[in-house]
């Protein structure tokens, strides 16, 4: 008999730890094979450092007006703000969910036998606990999963500033590119202006024709006619950087320094295993996962009973005077035990939801990473073509000039006709206005590939829930 028993016992503790084993919190699924995680990137820059960018890598282009511009931006940005609040947001859940790891108390008081005209003759306070015993892990799953939205939330925000503060820098560049194209533009129509006098020089003493004079003055007129687009394209970058700074519109002076003075800063990355540490939107992903897993493993454990147990203990009496004494304390406690029967399937459908959940998540993380591989072998890609491109605009401006200026010289001497300046003029200032569009997206591309290495940032090791490779 005894035997029997002792084996029964026995069969029972198995059973309950089976069913905790079954319910412990299980591992987050590995998201990237190999295969997935390059061993090196293939548009790497010749002669380029092999660094990561620093936290504040805006200062690296050497503009201080640039730099007070990110400042106001890190504070003023609505962006910012939106996911600063989400930030809070955020912890206020996880602090719910903690509130349910922790027992709850509750207390009343009241009297009864109370009638018109007389006194109230008993009186009751009492003091009430009760406690779900997280046998199964459903609560801790929960608190996990919150906490993981945390830390995705505050990636997120991480997320965010980056992409604030690169697209400032950017407006900035087209601020800067946009008034040196409109300085070009003014600067060929005066050239235009000096040719056009010697032109109508030329006609009143009979030694050109009234052909040369209309194609000059169609030539300034062409140039005059860009320069109201120009001057949109200026207010249309200040406008962008209000709006970024977190200001109205209206009114915003940006003394800025000229495109040429930007010198685009060289890095280098390291391994591409290392990237996935230093992006914040990576890191984002990585904790969404973790959270659909930490949900996975909740809908497993709300198969299992709840169990509650509750307790309480107070004062009864009949006179207030005596209430506190101790014959006047009575107490209980229970326990109890919750358990579906038949639910129809929602708690299967809740399982198969969180799975399904968790697959979308890991598919989102193995994005998110290629993702970042991408954008950084489109930086380094335009990045280092624009720069070849520069060099050479730079040789064919230097030609251009000095062809524009014998072409001149030999028109004013009657040795070249006008149409052979006209078209060494628009081949320089083309050239000019061309080398400062590239110039621009070369030092955009700069930024994109600061962004793409993740700008600094870098993911704490205690928080990280994917392997490197």
């Amino acid at each position: 008999m005894n035997r029997g028993r002792a084996m029964s016992k026995a069969s029972l503790i198995s059973l309950c730890a089976a069913l905790l084993a079954g319910c412990a919190a299980t591992p987050v699924p590995r998201a990237l094979s190999p295969a997935l995680v390059p061993e090196k990137f293939d548009s790497a820059l010749v002669d380029a450092e092999p660094i990561w960018p620093r936290a504040q890598w805006w200062q690296s282009f050497g503009d201080p007006v640039l730099s007070a511009l990110i400042v106001e931006a890190q504070t003023g940005n609505r962006d910012i703000a939106v996911a600063a609040a989400r930030v809070l947001q955020a912890e206020a859940r996880a602090r719910i969910m903690n509130a349910n790891m922790l027992p709850q108390l509750s207390g009343s008081a009241s009297n009864t036998g109370c009638s018109a005209g007389d006194s109230c003759r008993n009186f009751d306070l009492s003091l009430g606990a009760s406690y779900e015993a997280d046998f199964w892990g459903l609560a801790r799953a929960n608190l996990r999963g919150a906490q993981e939205q945390l830390k995705s939330a505050r990636f997120a925000r991480q997320t965010v500033a980056l992409t604030v503060t690169a697209n400032v820098t950017t407006r900035y560049f087209e601020l800067l590119a946009v008034r040196r194209r409109i300085a070009i533009a003014h600067e060929n129509i005066a050239a235009i202006n000096t040719i056009l006098e010697v032109v109508q020089l030329r006609v009143r003493a009979g030694a050109a024709s009234r052909l040369d004079l209309a194609r000059e003055l169609a030539q300034v007129e062409a140039v005059q006619g860009s320069l109201p687009g120009l001057l949109t394209q200026e207010k249309q970058a200040l406008y962008a950087l209000s709006v970024l700074l977190g200001r109205p519109p209206e009114n915003l002076a940006v003394d800025a320094v000229t495109i040429e003075s930007i010198t685009a800063p060289k890095v280098g990355p390291g391994l591409p295993s290392e990237l996935l540490l230093r992006r914040p939107d990576v890191a984002a992903a990585e904790a969404d996962l973790a959270a659909a897993h930490a949900s996975v493993d909740a809908a497993r454990a709300a198969f299992f009973p709840a169990i509650s147990l509750s307790g309480k203990g107070g004062f009864a009496s009949t006179a207030i005077g005596t209430l506190l004494k101790g014959s006047a304390f009575g107490a209980s406690y229970g326990v109890s035990l919750l358990q579906s029967i038949f639910d129809g399937g929602r708690l299967a459908g809740q399982s198969a939801l969180a799975k399904a959940t968790e697959q979308e998540y890991l598919a989102r993380y193995q994005q998110a990473a290629l993702n970042a591989y991408a954008d950084v072998e489109n930086a380094l890609t335009q990045f280092a073509n624009t720069a070849e491109s520069e060099t050479h605009l730079r040789r064919l401006i230097e030609a251009a000039r000095e062809a524009f200026q014998i072409s001149e010289l030999q028109y004013r001497q009657g040795a070249a006709d006008l149409l052979t300046v006209l078209q060494a003029q628009q081949t320089l200032f083309s050239a000019e206005d061309l080398l400062v569009q590239v110039m621009l997206v070369n030092r955009q591309a700069a930024v994109r590939l600061f962004v793409a290495l993740g700008g600094g940032w870098q993911e704490a090791p205690e928080e990280r829930t994917q392997p490197a490779n």
